[in-house]
């Protein structure tokens, strides 16, 4: 009987597709940190440098204790931390040297698993990421093909890429990420031995979204065809537009006949605990999605469309949805297919957005697409159309953003912050506001323990401690009974 492993996503991508990554924070997940070691997952899709960054600025939690005191708290489930290769928080390419110590940092407090992802499929950047991820630990290296639909992502293009990837001897496995969920059955049963075909006997995953109903059977028919590992959410963590459901994912698998490689009766208490938090803390739970085939066209995230929709109808132009959504696909052809993964969809239909409420179309463009056109998101993996990319470049601002300055040397950035600064503070310093910063630092040790069923009265405290006219408030339900003073607890 073949088995297959789960990889946990809750706690990072499926925060992040289904509560925009600020729905749990460092008690939450040091909470379910035993419960979730307990299952037996094969990694957990734990970190990425804007949930850091998130943790910072929303949370004022320590994103480095995070990752140390989970390393603690589960030794034997690795963390897997996904990055775009020479990128960190920042939206610029960074220095090598700089990565270099980003990725000791990262080992050196408990990550153990990189996804390395290049939007465009370049292969000398995640070559060179990777050697920088080995030289600097021992964690294991997972290179990411993104796939998408477009005239130029083929079973060809992907094998193709994978091949040239193979060559460095510092990838220990692959993965299928589909962020939008357009991998349908019938191209699994193509692509998977495609790409399986080249990369000898390394392990291959899959990782796909259920934004529009594939998900859950695409990843089975993967199964079928030798993929070694489902990438899946837990509860509420799972589907909508996370990934599929691991309970309902379990079961699947062993009515095909596959033993999985999960404790289940843990992962019936992880589920029943997340949710709890779900419940208390409001968090919307993913929800089975019908297949949309519209979706396949466009390729806009849930997320980027509501934002877009709620921008038109701040605008009253809440009828031009349906021509924002038709230019979107022009425009991403326009652009050379890019990957509709952060930051692309929001680069995207945001020019969309531009042609079709402006005069003409590019009239007005961003500055994100400019650097795009510019090469310094890396090299796009089709030409951008000349017409439209002459239409972009001639302009002033495009002649202001070809000489801004690039990322700083490491020397320099040590030059600027000085010598005396821990790596971990000093690399947050070099990429985010100094303020907050400085707000993490002040906030302290974050708490380790979460009590879903407290925290309605959390709440509750939090909203009179705003009040200070309600001085004497008592609360009595049976024995319980809490009296507070001028806001003194008794």
């Amino acid at each position: 009987m073949t088995e297959i492993r789960l990889v946990d996503v809750t706690m990072r991508d499926g925060n992040q597709s289904l509560w925009g990554a600020t729905g749990l924070n460092t008690a939450h997940m040091l909470q379910a940190a035993a419960l979730t070691e307990a299952c037996g997952f094969r990694a957990i899709d734990f970190s990425s440098s804007s949930h850091m960054a998130v943790a910072v600025r929303y949370f004022r939690n320590n994103p480095w204790e995070r990752m140390r005191r989970m390393h603690a708290a589960m030794p034997s489930t690795p963390l897997q931390f996904i990055t775009t290769g020479l990128r960190f928080i920042a939206w610029q390419q960074a220095d090598p040297e700089f990565m270099r110590l980003v990725y000791r940092a990262l080992q050196a407090n408990g990550i153990g698993r990189f996804v390395l992802l290049d939007p465009m499929h370049e292969v000398p950047a995640v070559i060179e990421a990777a050697r920088l991820v080995k030289q600097e630990g021992n964690a294991e290296v997972m290179c990411a093909l993104t796939f998408t639909l477009s005239e130029i992502h083929t079973d060809q293009f992907y094998a193709d890429f994978a091949r040239a990837v193979s060559q460095s001897g510092n990838i220990d496995l692959y993965y299928i990420k589909d962020p939008a969920g357009l991998l349908s059955v019938d191209r699994v049963r193509t692509l998977v031995p495609a790409i399986k075909a080249v990369i000898g006997n390394k392990a291959l995953e899959i990782h796909a979204h259920t934004t529009v109903g594939q998900g859950m059977l695409s990843s089975l028919e993967a199964a079928e065809l030798g993929i070694s590992a489902i990438h899946v959410g837990i509860g509420p963590g799972g589907d909508g537009s996370s990934l599929p459901e691991a309970n309902r994912m379990v079961a699947n698998l062993e009515e095909a006949g596959f033993a999985v490689g999960i404790d289940k009766a843990a992962l019936a208490r992880l589920t029943a605990y997340w949710n709890k938090v779900a419940a208390a803390e409001g968090l919307p739970p993913g929800r089975p999605q019908n297949f949309d085939a519209s979706f396949l066209r466009h390729q806009i995230a849930g997320g980027v469309m509501t934002t877009i929709a709620r921008q038109l109808e701040e605008l009253g132009l809440s009828d031009r949805m349906s021509a924002v959504i038709a230019e979107t696909g022009q425009v991403r052809a326009d652009l050379g297919f890019p990957i509709m993964v952060t930051p692309f969809p929001q680069m995207v239909m945001t020019q969309a957005l531009f042609n079709v409420i402006g005069d003409q179309r590019y009239a007005q463009v961003s500055d994100q697409v400019i650097r795009y056109c510019m090469g310094k998101f890396g090299k796009p993996t089709s030409p951008v159309d000349p017409s439209v990319l002459a239409t972009i470049m001639d302009r002033p601002r495009s002649r202001e953003l070809e000489s801004e300055p690039m990322f700083p040397a490491l020397s320099d950035l040590r030059r600027q912050f000085g010598t005396h600064l821990p790596d971990e503070e000093f690399l947050l310093r070099a990429v985010m506001p100094g303020d907050q910063v400085d707000a993490m630092l002040g906030a302290g040790r974050s708490r380790a323990t979460y009590t879903p069923e407290a925290a309605p009265i959390i709440s509750l405290l939090r909203q009179l401690a705003a009040r200070p006219q309600a001085r004497d408030i008592v609360v009595e339900r049976g024995a319980f009974r809490m009296a507070l003073h001028a806001g003194a607890s008794l």
